[in-house]
């Protein structure tokens, strides 16, 4: 038996105007919880959505500040999380999987308000955690489904650091090559051909609208071209990580992003940005030559990741416990051939020579 609870969304400058419509089955009260400046951003917005309807915000929660078990039992405990029906997400990744996480525990409504567009949480049912003490990757928590609903609200996203969708762009940019790598020679079932059909359609529309939303982000302006590029990384790379078993969701690129968290100077990158990088390192290693030279171009001009020095490594050292990481994660397991260290680190060399080439 299979069952799939397929994320639902609103998307636009005013979304929040449809919490009641959307909201209000599940109850009169809610727990915001989510990031602090994420909740400045949205705080307006969100109780001008619930004015005049049933469902009363009762507090604004931070969450913490990263997803690590500690904090998802920190918050567990507070009395108004538990006095309220449903908890509204509110920020980027971090905080929405933390809610998510708490809120599969705990057997409570979850809805998402993403307030960057910088990954696909908002609307999947994967959630990473991180050491409660160093904050390195520890573990995926799945919980039994996602969000029940995204609010995504363009506009303030627009208001969220330039970096934040930038980085998304890069994430994003994994789904595709990932996905496809991962499932290649596989007999599938139709939700995971499902999922790997929708898949095909993340890097294309993103090398296609990347860099004029790049330009409507900088310039804090909501356009069609961003929304395109949003609705990209946040619903078209979540309906795929909902669709597809998870060892199809990521691979090497993320394991590259794994290993980079290992390192000090990796907290300093985005995730995505890391993943980026990542990617032309998978395309390399994989001899998609075509597909490599559009993304490294792509990433050149939208000022991503392309070479060791993008991302502060600089050493042997360094790049060893990177690959160290790399070879011990999960996501490079279910491949279409074995993997070995040497043929990571070769691939990267290859960036590296590439990338002297093109300097100019």
């Amino acid at each position: 038996m299979n069952t799939v609870f397929l994320p639902s969304y609103s998307v636009g400058s005013d979304v929040y105007n449809q919490i009641p419509k959307v909201c209000g089955a599940y109850g009169k009260t809610a727990v915001v919880i989510g990031g602090k400046t994420a909740i400045s951003k949205a705080k307006d917005a969100l109780l001008a959505g619930v004015h005049n309807s049933n469902i009363e915000i009762i507090d604004f929660i931070w969450y913490g500040g990263d997803s690590t078990y500690a904090n998802i039992k920190k918050l567990a405990q507070n009395p108004q999380f538990q006095k309220a029906d449903m908890v509204f997400a509110v920020g980027g990744g971090r905080a929405i999987d933390t809610c998510k996480t708490l809120c599969d525990m705990e057997n409570k409504p979850v809805f998402s308000f993403p307030t960057i567009a910088s990954n696909c949480s908002p609307v999947t049912a994967v959630c990473v955690i991180y050491d409660d003490e160093t904050h390195g990757f520890k573990e995926l928590y799945f919980p039994q489904k996602s969000p029940l609903h995204s609010f995504i609200n363009t506009k303030i996203i627009t208001e969220a650091p330039y970096e934040y969708i930038w980085a998304g762009i890069g994430d994003a940019l994994s789904k595709q090559y990932e996905t496809g790598f991962s499932s290649r020679n596989d007999e599938m079932s139709h939700t995971n051909a499902l999922g790997v059909q929708i898949s095909k359609n993340c890097s294309d529309t993103l090398l296609q609208y990347g860099l004029e939303a790049l330009t409507s982000a900088k310039n804090h302006q909501v356009s069609e071209a961003l929304e395109q590029v949003v609705l990209t990384i946040i619903v078209s790379t979540g309906l795929v990580s909902v669709l597809v078993i998870n060892d199809y969701n990521s691979c090497l690129a993320h394991s590259i992003y794994y290993g980079c968290t290992m390192l000090p100077q990796g907290e300093k990158h985005l995730h995505g940005e890391l993943v980026s990088y990542g990617v032309l390192v998978m395309l390399l290693l994989d001899k998609q030559q075509t597909e490599f030279e559009k993304v490294y171009a792509f990433n050149r001009q939208a000022k991503l990741p392309t070479c060791l020095k993008d991302i502060e490594i600089s050493t042997k050292e360094e790049l060893n416990i990177v690959l160290d990481k790399v070879m011990t994660t999960n996501d490079i397991v279910h491949v279409p051939y074995k993997i070995t260290r040497e043929m990571v680190y070769d691939a990267i060399m290859d960036l590296e020579i590439y990338h002297q080439e093109h300097l100019n």
